[in-house]
């Protein structure tokens, strides 16, 4: 995917990051698609205090994406519509630091913090989408 002409002036926006977004979503086939299901993409420069603290995390670039919502499997077990809108954060500026660490494609960082949320819906835990991506 070629970056839109503003990212060589500019740091991408919150826009850039939903769109690369949308596009790996695309990229993952039909079949995927289908299964992730209405699952939001957001993106918010840094995560709240509020988050961090909840998930025991000190420094907030240590957070690039978080899923909010009932795991897929639980909420078919309890055959119960969610009940609140599902969600993926992306957070921005942690993503960019990585971006910059990295030395590699944003689209690439991008995709790698979806799928990793991704696995969070379908119900995985930290260790089990870390051994997804061969990291465990």
């Amino acid at each position: 995917m070629k970056p839109p002409r503003s990212l060589a002036r500019k740091p991408p926006s919150a826009d850039d990051i939903v769109a690369i977004g949308e596009a790996v979503l695309a990229e993952l086939g039909s079949e995927v698609q289908a299964l992730v299901g209405d699952v939001a993409i957001a993106v918010e420069d840094w995560p709240g205090d509020d988050v961090l603290d909840e998930l025991g995390i000190e420094d907030a670039l240590d957070l690039t994406g978080l899923y909010c919502a009932v795991p897929v499997g639980e909420r078919l077990a309890m055959n119960a519509p969610p009940s609140r809108p599902e969600m993926i954060f992306l957070y921005r500026l942690p993503i960019l630091v990585e971006w910059c660490q990295r030395g590699c494609a944003l689209h690439e960082v991008v995709f790698d913090v979806l799928t990793h949320e991704i696995g969070h819906h379908f119900g995985m835990d930290e260790a089990a989408v870390l051994r997804m991506e061969g990291r465990g």
